[in-house]
């Protein structure tokens, strides 16, 4: 007891001198960027004007402009999903989120239409690859678009810099150009938003976070329930979301020869070429490497 006592008249002791200097309990504040190598606030600055200004041409033009990217993966299974929600008694779920009880690991990859507040989520079940995103967008293109730019030849789109649509990834460049320019014929325009910037991409806000809401405190039995949860996330503001089951075998490691990357008609524009670049059609055919 003895010792209790003269460990908690230290504790005391040291409080006060803490308080006296100015020191307080806090918690971390996230400031940081993290990057080894970020981009000047000016470098980020310019690019976020020049997607202002490529938005509101191509929405002027009647052109489509859609915002991608990946959900965050979810194990398919009883498991606790993060949240709360109107029950009668609690959801028993599993204590512990292993992988190996899940039935399948979802790869949800989403596609917003800014100008109609309309979303796909494309599923897939295998890795997140460059061939899942160009298979989404191009299920989009064939399946979305003629609902609303039946006429359209002109595709802006608004991305990250990382994951699979990276603004560094040549196969996202190559399978975009002949699985969409050539085939459609249409030019498609990427604006990729600076490193560490994806809370601006639209479709973070703008869809995301409302299929988060939907499902939120319920476990995800089946792939099936999981694109009933998607199809059903509405908004006050008249957000409608649709859903599709990719079903092919994604696997990871694919490379485009450099041969076949230079021969890609690929336009980079004067400012930020790194993040803003066009890929028009061409009169070659479409041969995978």
């Amino acid at each position: 007891m003895a010792r209790i006592i003269s460990e908690l008249s230290e504790f005391s002791f040291f409080a006060k001198s803490f308080i006296s200097q100015a020191y307080d309990v806090l918690a971390r504040h996230r400031i940081e960027s993290g990057l080894r190598h970020p981009p000047s606030p000016q470098k980020r600055n310019r690019q976020f004007h020049h997607i202002v200004q490529m938005r509101k041409s191509f929405q002027d033009a009647g052109h489509p402009v859609i915002s991608i990217d990946t959900k965050k993966k979810e194990l398919i299974g009883n498991f606790r999903n993060a949240g709360r929600s109107w029950q009668k008694q609690p959801i028993a779920v599993l204590d512990h989120d292993f992988r190996s009880d899940a039935s399948a690991i979802a790869v949800p990859y989403g596609i917003y239409d800014c100008q109609n507040n309309r979303g796909l989520v494309c599923v897939g079940t295998a890795a997140e690859t460059p061939a899942l995103a160009v298979d989404a967008i191009a299920y989009w293109w064939c399946h979305e678009r003629p609902l609303y730019f039946p006429r359209a030849t002109e595709l802006l789109i608004l991305a990250d810099c990382g994951g699979a649509n990276s603004a560094r990834a040549r196969v996202f460049k190559w399978r975009l150009h002949h699985q969409l320019c050539q085939p459609h014929q249409v030019t498609v325009t990427l604006c990729h938003y600076p490193p560490g910037a994806s809370k601006w991409n639209p479709i973070e806000h703008r869809l995301f976070s409302e299929i988060s809401k939907n499902w939120q405190g319920k476990p995800l039995l089946t792939l099936r329930t999981m694109l009933n949860y998607i199809r059903t996330t509405t908004t006050q503001s008249g957000l409608e979301v649709n859903a599709h089951l990719l079903r092919r075998k994604y696997q990871r490691g694919e490379r485009v020869a450099d041969k076949h990357f230079r021969e890609l008609p690929l336009s980079r524009d004067s400012a930020s070429p790194d993040w803003n670049y066009t890929l028009p059609p061409t009169n070659g055919e479409s041969i995978f490497p």
